[in-house]
C-alpha cells in the first residue's frame, strides 16, 4: 500500500487589484464568512476532519438525468426498461429495430467510435454488448448490486460499480457495495474484483489503460494491461479513519497525474500515476471545484474560502502556484473553462448569488456581471461564443417583489464577446439539454411540459416547439443540427427536430415500427 506524503507548495502571485501583503487575507463583513484561523478545524458534525468550513456546503454541478439514449453518428440507441429492450433509431430515416437485452436495462451507452453500444442490466446483474450494425447481442453477467456503468475511452472496457447516488430499488439477499466488475467488450471476459471501499467515482487515463476507483480515504488503480485484473490501493487521506469527502478526480491528458479534491480541506491529492505514489499539496482554504484547462497544461482550483484561484502546472503540479485573488465581495466556488481556453466563468451555486465573473486567461483580469436571478447551472456553447445560464427558482436574498421574474423560473443567454444577455422567462423547471457540436443552436427540455425550447446561440433567440407528450430526456446527435426527444408513451416515442429547417418528425412505438409524425 503506497503512503501519503504531505508536499509544502510554495506560491508566486499573481494579484488583481490588492498588494502582495494582502493577497491571502480579505474582508468577509459582506460575504457572510467568518474569516479562517490557522489550525481551525471544521465543526465535527460536518463529517470532515481539516480545513476550514465556509458554512455553504458543496458546490453542485447538475448531471441533468440518467438513462439518456446514446448516440452515434448515424443512429440513437434508447433503452426500454419496462420491455428488457433496446432500441435502434436510423437517422435521417427513422428506421427503427429493437432488440432483446437484460432485464430493467437503466444504462446505455455507445463506444467512441461508434460500433457498439452497451447497456446495463440492473435486474438481471448483466450487461448486453450490442453490435452497432448488425445488432448481435452479447450478454455478460456481473457482480450483483451494482447499479452504474462507465465505458473506457478506447471502448474496450466496461465498469460497473455501485453509485450510492443512484437511487436503486432495496437488493434482497447478500449484497455488498465493495465490488465491482471490469468487463472487455472485445473478448466479453469478466474481471470482478473488491475494491476495497465504495467507489465515489471511476476515471480512465486518456489512453485506456489505466482505472482509477476513487474513494473518500483510498484510490484504486486498475492496470487494464494485465492478464489477470487486480486493484493497487493508493491512501489519498492522512486520517482514514475520518477522511474528507472526495468530491472530485482529474487526470492529466499524458496519464501521469491525477488529481483529487476534498471537500473541506486546504490540501489538492496529487497522485504520480507512474510511481504509485500520493502528495497532498497546500492551497487556499475550503476548495471546492477542481478543473483541467482545455489544453490540459493546468490544474484550477476554486478556493472558495479564501477567496482565490489556485492554477497548479499539470507537468509539474509540485512547482510554485500562481494565485489570482477574486474580488473580495463576491462569493465564487464554481468555475467552467470555455472550450477555447480564453475565458473561465467564475459562479456559485451554493448560495442566491445572481452574480458571475468572467476571467480572462491572457491578462487574468476578473471581472464581475449581473444576472436577473441566482445560478442552479451554467453551460458554454462549444465555440465558446454563448454562456447558457439556468436560473434558480427562488431569488436573491436582496430581491424585491417588482424584480424580473421574480418567484419564476428563468434562463440567460449571454454573448461572452460583448456580454449582452438575454433574460428568458420560462414555464417550468429546464431538466436536461444538449449542444449541438458546430455551437450554433442548444436544446432544452421542462418538467412536465410537452415542449422543446431551441436556442439560437449566435443571434440569442429562442423557439419553442410543441411536442405531443411530455418530454424526459433531450441530446443532439453528432455533426448535425438535430436536436433527439425521448418522451412518455406506452410503447415510447421520439422526436427529432433540425434544427435548420425547423422541422419536426415523431416516431411512436418503437417495438411497433409505427408511422413517422410530420409537423
Amino acid at each position: 500500500m503506497s503512503r501519503l506524503s504531505w508536499v509544502p507548495l510554495l506560491t508566486s502571485l499573481a494579484l488583481i487589484g490588492c498588494s502582495e501583503s494582502s493577497s491571502l487575507s480579505r474582508d468577509y463583513s459582506d460575504t457572510g464568512m467568518s474569516a479562517p484561523e490557522s489550525g481551525d478545524d471544521y465543526d465535527p458534525d460536518d463529517g470532515t476532519n481539516s480545513g476550514w468550513d465556509d458554512g455553504y456546503g458543496s458546490e453542485t454541478e447538475n448531471d441533468f438525468l440518467a438513462l439518456t439514449p446514446a448516440t452515434t453518428d448515424a443512429y440513437v440507441f434508447v433503452a426500454n426498461p419496462s420491455r428488457d429492450t433496446v432500441s435502434r433509431i436510423e437517422v435521417p430515416a427513422l428506421e427503427v429495430i429493437t432488440v432483446e437485452v437484460g432485464s430493467n436495462p437503466q444504462v446505455v451507452a455507445t463506444t467512441d467510435d461508434y460500433s457498439k453500444a452497451v447497456t446495463f442490466n440492473q435486474d438481471a446483474d448483466s450487461i448486453s454488448i450490442i453490435d452497432g450494425e448488425s445488432l448481435d447481442v452479447t450478454t455478460v453477467e456481473v457482480r450483483p448490486n451494482l447499479n452504474q456503468m462507465k465505458v473506457s475511452p478506447d471502448g474496450l472496457w466496461a465498469f460497473c460499480y455501485h453509485d450510492p447516488n443512484v437511487e436503486t430499488a432495496d437488493s434482497s439477499g447478500a449484497s455488498s457495495t465493495f465490488e465491482v466488475s471490469f468487463v472487455h467488450l472485445e473478448t466479453f471476459e469478466h474481471f470482478p474484483m473488491v475494491a476495497g471501499f465504495t467507489p465515489k467515482e471511476v476515471e480512465f487515463t486518456p489512453d485506456g489503460t489505466l482505472a482509477l476507483i476513487v474513494g473518500h480515504a483510498y484510490l484504486a488503480m486498475v492496470d487494464l494491461l494485465e492478464e489477470n485484473l487486480s486493484p493497487e490501493i493508493v491512501t489519498i487521506a492522512d486520517d482514514v479513519l475520518d477522511p474528507p469527502e472526495a468530491e472530485e478526480v482529474e487526470l492529466t491528458p499524458d496519464g501521469t497525474f491525477a488529481f483529487v479534491r476534498q471537500y473541506g480541506t486546504d490540501e489538492i491529492i496529487v497522485v504520480d500515476l507512474i510511481a504509485r505514489e500520493a502528495s497532498a499539496v497546500q492551497v487556499g482554504a475550503n476548495p471546492t471545484d477542481l478543473d483541467l484547462s482545455p489544453d490540459g497544461g493546468q490544474a484550477a482550483i476554486v478556493t472558495r474560502g479564501s477567496g482565490e484561484l489556485w492554477l497548479l502546472d499539470a507537468e509539474d503540479p509540485f512547482a510554485p502556484a500562481e494565485v489570482i485573488s477574486l474580488p473580495e465581495d463576491e462569493l465564487l466556488g464554481s468555475l467552467l473553462f470555455a472550450p477555447d481556453g480564453q475565458q473561465g466563468i467564475l459562479y456559485t451555486t451554493a448560495s442566491l448569488t445572481n452574480h458571475y465573473a468572467v476571467w480572462d486567461l491572457a491578462s487574468d483580469d476578473v471581472e464581475v456581471h449581473a444576472l436577473v436571478k441566482p445560478i442552479q447551472s451554467m453551460a458554454i456553447s462549444p465555440t465558446s461564443t454563448s454562456l447558457l445560464v439556468f436560473h434558480t427558482l427562488e431569488d436573491a436574498d436582496d430581491a424585491s417583489s417588482s424584480d424580473l421574474y421574480y418567484g419564476e423560473h428563468a434562463i440567460s443567454l449571454i454573448d461572452l464577446d460583448d456580454f449582452r444577455s438575454n433574460a428568458i422567462g420560462i414555464e417550468g423547471e429546464p431538466i436536461a439539454f444538449a449542444n449541438t457540436d458546430d455551437g450554433s443552436h442548444g436544446f432544452f427540455i421542462m418538467d412536465g411540459l410537452e415542449q422543446l425550447m431551441v436556442l439560437d446561440y449566435n443571434s440569442l433567440l429562442y423557439e419553442p416547439v410543441d411536442l405531443k407528450s411530455t418530454p424526459v430526456h433531450v441530446g443532439a446527435l453528432p455533426n448535425t443540427n438535430y436536436a433527439w426527444v425521448n418522451q412518455e408513451h406506452d410503447m415510447g416515442r421520439l422526436s427529432f427536430f433540425d434544427a435548420e429547417t425547423s422541422t419536426l418528425q415523431t416516431i411512436t412505438g418503437f417495438e411497433l415500427n409505427s408511422e413517422i409524425e410530420h409537423y
